[in-house]
């Protein structure tokens, strides 16, 4: 059984790992086009997924899952596939240090849509936080 602070050690290695593209992308597109460096990006990716489904014998037919999964999937990749060529360009052109703390002000903006689309509350402790990523995502963006 899985422990109720489980989900943070997964979140924590997203962090680290969201980290280490942000490196890794800057080192790696040096003269390649961002959009063809996020095609690369993705395909390897989607092979790393295949074998890690098909090792971990996670595998099911896609094709009987729901339209609302279906639907909310497909608007979730082309989410994220707009956020890596946006991310890809801003890294191109733009500081590491600088770009990826924008990129996470994304915290703030999944905290005010779930709020709104999801019908969650954060306490008043968790919006003081969440006001202070917005705070730092603007003193690391626009430093002097």
């Amino acid at each position: 059984m899985l422990s109720s602070t489980t989900w943070f050690y997964w979140a924590f290695l997203s962090a680290v790992f969201a980290a280490l593209t942000a490196i890794f992308a800057k080192i790696g597109i040096q003269g390649v086009d961002s959009d063809l460096a996020t095609l690369i990006r993705t395909a390897i990716i989607l092979l790393v997924l295949i074998a890690f489904v098909g090792y971990a014998d996670k595998w099911r037919n896609p094709f009987e899952l729901s339209a609302r999964t279906w639907l909310f999937l497909s608007l979730s990749a082309l989410a994220t596939g707009a956020s890596w060529v946006c991310y890809f360009r801003a890294l191109q052109i733009g500081e590491a240090s600088k770009v990826a703390p924008v990129d996470k002000f994304s915290v703030v903006l999944v905290a005010i849509f779930a709020f709104t689309f999801l019908g969650e509350r954060p306490t008043f402790q968790e919006w003081a936080g969440i006001s202070m990523i917005a705070g730092g995502v603007l003193l690391l963006a626009f430093r002097a």
